[in-house]
């Protein structure tokens, strides 16, 4: 299991995604969720995966594979010339790597789905965030649904459908997601730490943070802190709300 979300702002967007992955109780280890590809000035790109790890990796490393083959005939994602194809791309990863081992994994009595978030933009393009599907299908996000979560999502979501717009800043992106991530953390045993952080700046072209967010970092500790507080507050509160 794991949790990735990522927000599309006017602003900018923000990703942050967890780094668990556990094949039962006794088999728990950390594997990064969150890839990056940047050419400054000119595209910033980041992919957040959950599901099966294998077809995950499998698609990471294909999309790679073409960025580092100077022989490779067609668009890659750092070529590609919108975020639309891009995403085209990477959901053509996902079909071929899913049709050559997929059947395997089910007959196995595993489940080989995945899914994987694209988020990023081009200079010349728009902010664009896309979640792609197993079938190599995917849709996009709009201006009423500003985020996407993969994983196990339900424990993050209320605070995202109460808080985030597009209006939203992205500091406050950042604190929502943050927060988001920490509720599911503490309800959801199968999502841990250490986090990933990547915040993209509309139009700038480039990765203004990109960090891990270990267990004892004392701003997130602080952050989740507050939050448990200032909820203890508010429910004390509601005992004078008519019932």
């Amino acid at each position: 299991m794991t949790y990735c979300v990522a927000l599309r702002l006017k602003a900018g967007l923000v990703m942050l995604s967890d780094t668990r992955t556990n094949a039962g109780i006794d088999s728990v280890s950390k594997f990064r969720k969150m890839f990056t590809w940047c050419v400054p000035g000119e595209r910033a790109l980041c992919l957040m995966t959950a599901g099966n790890l294998s077809i995950t990796q499998s698609v990471i490393t294909t999309l790679q594979e073409q960025i580092d083959d100077p022989n490779f005939v067609g668009d890659t994602m750092l070529t590609a010339p919108s975020l639309y194809r891009a995403a085209e791309i990477l959901a053509q990863a996902m079909r071929d790597v899913m049709a050559k081992y997929a059947e395997g994994i089910n007959s196995a009595g595993e489940n080989s789905g995945a899914s994987i978030i694209l988020a990023g933009q081009r200079k010349g393009g728009k902010l664009r965030l896309y979640m792609i599907y197993s079938a190599g299908n995917f849709i996009e996000a709009s201006e009423d649904t500003p985020f996407f979560q993969i994983g196990g999502f339900k424990y993050g979501k209320p605070i995202l459908d109460r808080v985030v717009t597009e209006e939203t800043s992205l500091e406050d992106g950042k604190t929502a997601a943050m927060l988001s991530m920490d509720s599911t953390l503490r309800s959801n045993l199968a999502v841990g730490m250490p986090l990933d952080l990547c915040v993209i700046p509309t139009s700038k072209y480039e990765l203004s943070e990109y960090r891990r967010i270990e267990a004892e970092d004392p701003n997130f500790r602080a952050l989740s802190e507050a939050w448990s507080q200032e909820l203890r507050d508010s429910f004390v509160k509601m005992r004078a709300m008519p019932k």
